[in-house]
Order: structure tokens, then sequence, then C-alpha cells
């Protein structure tokens, strides 16, 4: 069997998009289906990370095309990272959104369908597929997944890493009705269509239910092995990977530190906090307004190797869920390393959310609701008593599954199915 994957993320890029399909691609073979990757020439990817171009199969058929997007011209007007929109913004960046909002539908990479359509059909001609599969965001790579389904008649798998019009920063856009309705159109149009459409939660799958009866949730996952008894860090050290925007600010969090650092002579001494990826001004400025500067270790984005060991040496690893409508069904895909380096996890989220499910099913740590302030202080003070007794452990259970490789066993399943 033959796979024609439609990716915009691929390896220089890092960063969190291109890590589930690497890994698919990576493991596809050892379940009889040869992958081939379609995706961009001259990308302009705003994190890169070299290290993953050694995780791609040898042989792999790759097929790159040139992009005009003008995603980079944004984020400079803007003067704004990648998945960070201002809280406040400027006038002129209230129209530079406003322009992309509503004039690049579904995102800024259209311009690259109709050349990718004209590209991939005369590529399909000769080199057959039995699948075609598009990944997104950027969600315009399901048109071409779409409009090559219509043309071609091959099954088309619609593969969701993140929700559409339910996105955490979707309700964030200046939208027009107008707009609004065509976003809608096309989510619809491509859910409906798609032979099989993938999904990451279980919130997911419910809100496509109204489209479609044929969503499948393959979670995100980690990949290699479980190292037992790793040197941990000597302080009592609470860490957080992936980038912190406005919507992901524990305020109260930061709160609750501030009061155990005033009460408690022995937390004040021992506590470290990491944050490693990017961080908005909002979150800084929380900090500050707290006084915690002197507490925080700032690391922006690092190597997916060093992220591994990062993970695996920290005392606790925090997870902040966005404070978004769409948030119960947000699982971040570094959770599962989270699972895989083997130390309690402290979330921030929904509790009645896909988060909370998995890890009172994994027992992979504690989930505290938002505002949830004094249910916060009592985790973090327990955690801490165990940390002075040299007994912070975490006895996970029934993590396999979320292993990369079994996941592409899943994923193989669906499309001999």
């Amino acid at each position: 069997m033959k796979v024609l994957i439609i990716t915009y993320y691929w390896p220089p890029a890092g960063g969190s998009g291109v890590q589930r399909w690497l890994y698919f691609v990576k493991y596809l073979r050892d379940f009889g289906i040869e992958p081939i990757v379609y995706t961009v020439e001259n990308p302009a990817y705003p994190i890169l990370d070299t290290s993953l171009e050694e995780l791609v199969p040898a042989g792999v058929t790759v097929i790159g095309n040139k992009i005009w997007e003008p995603n980079s011209w944004f984020q400079k007007k803007n003067q704004v990272a990648a998945g960070f929109l201002p809280q406040k913004p400027t006038l002129s960046q209230k129209f530079i959104r406003y322009i992309r909002a509503n004039y690049f539908i579904p995102d800024a990479r259209k311009f690259w369908v109709k050349p990718s359509v004209k590209k991939l059909n005369q590529y399909l001609q000769t080199h057959p597929v039995d699948w075609i599969i598009s990944t997104g965001p950027p969600h315009s790579l399901h048109l071409i997944g779409q409009r090559l389904h219509q043309k071609t008649g091959i099954k088309w798998l619609a593969d969701f890493r993140d929700p559409w019009t339910d996105i955490d920063y979707f309700h964030q856009l200046p939208l027009t009705r107008k707009s609004l309705i065509k976003h809608q159109k096309l989510e619809k149009s491509v859910i409906q269509s798609a032979t099989t459409v993938v999904v990451v939660s279980n919130e997911m799958q419910k809100a496509y239910a109204a489209f479609t009866d044929n969503c499948h949730v393959i979670t995100n996952g980690y990949d290699g092995d479980i190292v037992s008894n790793p040197i941990l860090d000597t302080p009592f050290t609470m860490t957080h990977i992936g980038m912190l925007n406005a919507d992901r600010n524990p305020v109260f969090f930061w709160e609750v530190i501030r009061e155990l650092l005033d009460s408690n002579e022995a937390f004040e001494e021992a506590v470290q906090i990491n944050l490693v990826g990017k961080i908005s001004d909002e979150v800084k400025q929380s900090i500050r307004q707290f006084d915690l500067e002197k507490y925080i270790n700032y690391s922006n984005y690092v190597p997916h190797q060093t992220v591994y060991k990062l993970q695996r040496k920290s005392q606790v690893l925090l997870l902040f869920i966005n404070r978004v409508p769409s948030a119960k069904g947000i699982v971040t895909g570094k959770f599962f390393e989270y699972l895989q380096a083997q130390r309690p996890i402290l979330a921030i989220a929904p509790e009645e959310g896909d988060l909370a499910k998995i890890i009172k099913e994994t027992q992979s740590g504690s989930l505290v609701g938002f505002d949830d302030k004094e249910a916060l202080t009592n985790t973090i003070i327990a955690l801490f008593t165990a940390y002075q007794s040299n007994n912070l452990t975490v006895n996970t259970v029934g993590i396999d599954k979320y292993h990369r490789k079994n996941l592409t066993g899943e994923l193989a399943k669906l499309l001999k199915k």
C-alpha cells in the first residue's frame, strides 16, 4: 500500500506541528505501507530543528513544491512571533489582523492549493497511491486533498491535529459574518467529503459527529524507550515545555507560588521554575507582578533531544491548557512526552476535559481546574513534601498505547480497513 501525505511541516521544521506525521512516516513501513511526502520547498518555518531530519527513514520519497505565502510579512508587521496574538494590539496590528482574518481564508497558505493540485494530479497519473492524506493546520492543505480526491477518486483521509473553527485562537480573530460563514462551510465540506476523518481527541470527535459518522480518534504520542531511575535535578524544579501565550497564562499559579515563597522558607530555597519555549509579554508581566523573576529560568526553543533530557530530570512537569472555549478538547502533544518522562505532571485544565481523563486513566499526576487556588496550593505542597522526603515519584499505567509505533499501527488498520 502507498499513501501520499500532504503536510506543510516537515524537517527541518521544529515545534509541535511536525511531530505527528514525522513519526507516522517513521513507522508506516513496519505495517506494510510506503509513505510519500509532499511538502513545501521554500518554507518560512518559525522554528527550525535540524536534528529531526535524522528521524526520516532512508529512501522515503519527499516531493517539494515552492510556495508563496505572506505569513512572514504578517508576522513582521505585527512584530509578534507565530502563535502569539497581542491582547492589546496597536491600530496597525488590528488592521493587519483584520486583513489576514478576512482575506486569507482558510489561512495564509491558500496560495499553495492550486499549484499543488496541478503538480500532484500529474504525479499521481504515473505514480498511483491507495490513499491521499492531508494534515492541518494549516487547513488549506485539506483543500488540496479534497480537490485531488474529487479529480482522481483516490480515497482521502483528512487529519486534524487541531480543530478548524474551534482552534484555540479562532475566537480572537476579527472575522466578519461573511468570513465566519465561509470558514464554517469549508470545514463542513472537508469533513463531509473526506473518505475518513482522523482527530486527536474525543471532544473533537464529538464536535465533528454532526458532519460525519466516519471520524476516528488517534491521539498524539511519544517515541523511544521509557528511562527508569533518571538522575533528577537537585532543586525542586517545575518545568513547562512549549510556548506560553496569553491564553495559557495561569495567573493564579504565579500567585500561589508567591504565597508559598512568602510562607515556606524551605520552598523558597529549593524551588526553580523552568520555562522552555517562547513566552508572551503577558506571561512575563504576570511573573514580574508577583516578583518571581529570580526563580524563573527562561529558555527559548531547544532541540528535541535536549527537551527529552530536561523532562526526565525535572522534579515536576507543568502543563497549562489554553483558557478558551475549546479547552476541554485540548491535549497537547507535549503531554505524551511527559508520560514517557515518568515524572509527576501538574496540569491546569478543565476538570471534565480529555486531558483530565487521560491523566486519571494513566495515574500520571494531578489536574487542577482553572482558578481552583486552594486545590493548586494543596497539590504543590504535597509534591514538595514528597520531594523533601526523596519520595517524589509516579507509577504510570497503560501508557504503551500512546507509543508512536502503536499509534501508527492504529492508523495502518484504519487505512487497510
